[in-house]
């Protein structure tokens, strides 16, 4: 799973769960961010959402499951 990839998980399921448009929900998700494996070994990535209360709520409970499937996250090339 890179990056790109598990951004593109995020947007279907907030658009698919949530409503509203892929673009908006690419902005209030922002950059995935990769940490070293060495320092993060069961979860390398992490995400700051933005927007309203209701928006980032979202965004942290959908997080949470992602990590449960994909804790390891490889950058994108």
């Amino acid at each position: 799973m890179t990056q790109g990839q598990l951004t593109d998980i995020l947007l279907a399921r907030l658009v698919r769960d949530h409503g509203g448009t892929k673009h908006r929900w690419r902005k209030l998700i922002g950059a995935v961010q990769i940490y070293s494996l060495k320092t993060h070994l069961h979860c390398n990535w992490a995400i700051n959402p933005t927007g309203s209360s209701a928006e980032i709520s979202a965004i942290e409970r959908l997080m949470d499951d992602l990590r449960m499937s994909h804790p390891i996250v490889a950058a994108d090339r």
